[in-house]
């Protein structure tokens, strides 16, 4: 793996960390320092740390850096302190990025543990890159990070200049922040309450939820879907989650409350539990997915600053989609791999979770997710109720009306005219709402307005419809 800036180096070493965190199954910390030296060419020394299970030198041997840039002014010598929970001493290491062959390893004298139990990994070095903007990248690394929600972690970020009193920024980043999620939670569970988190924050531009634009947890609307096919090259189960959240803002006043891409979608991805740019197959794939079967109009995507997006036709100001895809292998390794390249499967996987999450929408808001065609016809059901009423109303049978109102479960002294068509008209919509989860080419007779509605169409019956999510 070939970095171009210091800053890519460093994003890298805080994503293996990361791993070798969640890997321990242990509560660890994971703590990235800047300091800047107090000196006449002051450099800004740069230590990741972590108390997870340890590194290996296997994790540094294919890395490099190929910029010969003098703006980095970087000599390449990442120093390396290490140990697992069986070591007896604290391993050091001096490797040289820009270095080639054995030599550019070399072994430093070890420490003894003095019989203490513990395990972690330390990676410094000193570069002349602005800490400011090395500062900013890492926030936005580790907030996207946090979606993961990975709940043994426990992420400090400090930055300080020596020279200048008062200049320390220290801050703490915790898996649950905004909700509480059991420990037994899947990783898509975690991933579901990380988007939400992520989406009440305005993009984690807020360090809590934003209660004006989010008073409660409803307005979020949110389908998931799993995807899973067998990578016979690597003998192991490949896993393709993805997260799908509508979100209705009441409020877009206050300036703090804009997101930074506006109404775009930006499709956030990971892969084997690390941020990284989407795949140019998994994209294509999201491209591929007819979008207006579900109500919504993809008018293309478009890379901003590193950055997916989708953008949309005719989406309301205030609706806002967010997407979020996660691929993994799910028998995870004793150490961290090297990175993986995905097989050509990822793209079928990206398709099928996406449509379960679409379909997961549906079936959980079918009032908001109904079809162009339901809607339609749902907007004949206030005058259909009105005639069915009349006709029951005006009707001299007395035993007639007595079976009508006990099919509508209505008492007789309960009756009049607006209680008759409004129970009819629910009625109605409830068969027109069950209805529209089934596939239009489906043959079962429909159901009679007056009987319970207890057999849903299971979530294995569904396949592709036509609704719009924005029809209430």
């Amino acid at each position: 793996m070939e970095f171009s800036a210091v800053q890519e180096l460093c994003l890298h070493l805080i994503s293996s960390a990361y791993q070798r965190c969640r890997l321990s199954e242990q509560i660890c910390r994971l703590a990235i320092i800047l300091t800047r030296s107090s000196s006449s060419h002051p450099s800004l020394r740069i230590s990741i740390s972590d108390t997870g299970i340890g590194s290996c030198l296997e994790e540094f041997q294919n890395l490099r850096f190929s910029s010969t840039d003098v703006a980095d002014n970087w000599d390449g010598m990442l120093s390396l302190k290490t140990t697992s929970i069986r070591d007896t001493e604290i391993h050091s290491y001096q490797i040289n990025l820009k270095g080639s062959g054995s030599s550019r390893i070399t072994k430093l004298p070890s420490n003894t543990k003095n019989g203490a139990k513990f395990s972690g990994s330390e990676a410094y070095l000193s570069s002349f890159v602005s800490r400011d903007l090395l500062l900013a990248d890492i926030h936005t690394f580790i907030q996207k990070i946090q979606i993961l929600k990975i709940p043994n972690i426990a992420i400090q970020l400090v930055a300080e200049d020596c020279d200048v009193p008062e200049s320390r920024y220290e801050k703490v980043f915790l898996a649950n922040e905004c909700k509480q999620l059991p420990v037994s939670a899947s990783n898509l569970e975690l991933l579901k309450s990380g988007i939400e988190d992520y989406v009440v924050k305005h993009g984690n531009n807020l360090s809590n939820k934003c209660n004006t634009c989010f008073p409660s947890w409803e307005q979020l609307k949110v389908g998931v879907g799993v995807a899973c096919c067998t990578d016979n090259r690597l003998h192991t189960e490949l896993v393709m989650e993805a997260v799908i959240l509508i979100s209705n803002n009441v409020s877009m006043q206050n300036i703090t409350c804009f997101r930074e891409y506006d109404n775009k979608t930006e499709v956030l991805y990971f892969k084997d539990f690390s941020p990284c740019t989407i795949s140019r197959s998994s994209m294509k794939a999201l491209q591929s997915i007819d979008w207006k079967t579900y109500g919504l109009n993809l008018r293309g995507a478009v890379e901003q600053d590193g950055v997916t997006l989708l953008e949309w036709e005719n989406l309301p100001t205030d609706i806002h989609i967010d997407v979020v895809l996660h691929i993994y292998h799910k028998q995870y390794p004793t150490v961290i791999p090297a990175p993986r390249k995905m097989s050509p499967l990822a793209r079928n996987l990206v398709k099928r979770a996406v449509k379960l999450s679409l379909d997961d929408l549906k079936a959980n808001h079918s009032q908001a997710f109904l079809s162009s065609r339901a809607v339609q016809i749902r907007g004949y059901a206030p005058d259909l109720a009105k005639t069915i009423a009349g006709l029951i109303l005006s009707s001299s049978d007395l035993d007639f009306q007595g079976e009508c109102f006990s099919l509508l479960g209505l008492q007789s002294q309960e009756v009049g005219t607006e209680i008759v068509e409004s129970c009819i008209e629910e009625r109605i919509v409830s068969v027109i709402e069950m209805n529209d989860k089934k596939p239009h080419n489906y043959q079962q007779v429909a159901p009679y307005l007056f009987e319970e509605l207890e057999n849903p169409v299971q979530e294995s019956e569904l396949q592709e419809n036509d609704f719009s999510p924005f029809d209430f």
